[in-house]
């Protein structure tokens, strides 16, 4: 799995992505979003690889044969949250109608500056979560992640707003734990993607969607040895304008048994998993997984 999307090659020019970032900004969103449709269907067509991946989640999640016209949508469901970044990196959140579901006392927690692991996933718009964080006066979000594979679509992103450029503290480097548990510490949130694995990473199989797919361990290691309270987010996106954010809590604290780590986050991260599949069933379209993810280890 991780050998799969690692090897995807980042299509796309930075003159093309650049050029359609103008013209949002410059003729509207509605002019912007025309130039969706041609793109994906180009995908659709052209890039075998990302239409089957699409159509085997979609026949999992959906229980049925998908049609083209279902691969479609799925693409561009993912490309309109690729597009709406332009919106939200330039500070322009009351465009969206962004509806936040989370329980009262979490909110409270987050908005006093009580430090969380924030475990995201492809589902939906991480963007939207971090945004609508900022505009609601929440602490920042420092993301754990691999910088590679988006490089060209983030640097033309980042030159929009420099200062709302997401704050990235990169993984498998000499003092990432420690950059994060400084974050922690002072009260802000760190993030980690879940459902991928890096190369060489431990996996858990887990149920998902009807069949075994294997999960990495190493996001619910960092929250054990972070020692921090976990949350789940989701940004989904539901069509035209509209994102609902949900926050979950996970859990207060995740206890690591020194003796097998492993067997004492088995059930942690299939708990994760399940969350993730209840949610790709409630907004089908938004998982951007593209790739088999429940090819064989």
């Amino acid at each position: 799995m991780s050998g799969a999307w690692l090897a995807q090659r980042e299509r796309g020019s930075r003159a093309a992505m650049r050029a359609l970032v103008w013209v949002t900004l410059a003729l509207g969103r509605r002019v912007g979003r025309a130039f969706l449709y041609p793109i994906c269907a180009y995908f659709a067509l052209f890039s075998r690889g990302t239409r089957r991946a699409s159509a085997g989640y979609l026949r999992r999640v959906l229980g049925r044969a998908p049609r083209p016209a279902d691969v479609m949508r799925h693409l561009h469901a993912y490309a309109s949250t690729i597009h709406d970044r332009v919106y939200l990196r330039t500070g322009r959140y009351g465009y969206f109608d962004v509806r936040l579901d989370a329980p009262p006392a979490l909110l409270s927690d987050l908005r006093h500056g009580r430090g969380f692991i924030l475990l995201g996933s492809h589902l939906g718009s991480f963007e939207v979560l971090r945004a609508t964080g900022l505009a609601e006066g929440a602490p920042p979000v420092n993301m754990l992640m691999r910088v590679e594979g988006a490089e060209k679509v983030n640097s033309v992103m980042d030159a929009l707003a420099p200062e709302a450029a997401p704050r990235v503290i990169p993984l498998g480097h000499p003092g990432s734990l420690l950059r994060a548990q400084e974050c922690l510490e002072r009260g802000e949130i760190v993030g980690i993607l879940a459902d991928r694995s890096l190369r060489d990473e431990r996996t858990c199989a887990c149920s998902f969607l009807g069949a075994p797919a294997r999960f990495p361990f190493g996001p619910l290691l960092l929250a054990g040895l972070l020692q921090a309270p976990v949350i789940l987010a989701f940004g989904l996106y539901r069509g035209g304008r509209r994102y609902e954010v949900r926050l979950e809590t996970f859990a207060e604290r995740i206890e690591l048994d020194r003796r097998d780590r492993e067997a004492s986050l088995r059930p942690w991260v299939e708990r994760y998993a399940a969350r993730l599949e209840h949610h790709c069933r409630r907004a089908p379209y938004n998982w951007f997984n593209f790739y088999d993810f429940w090819a064989p280890a």
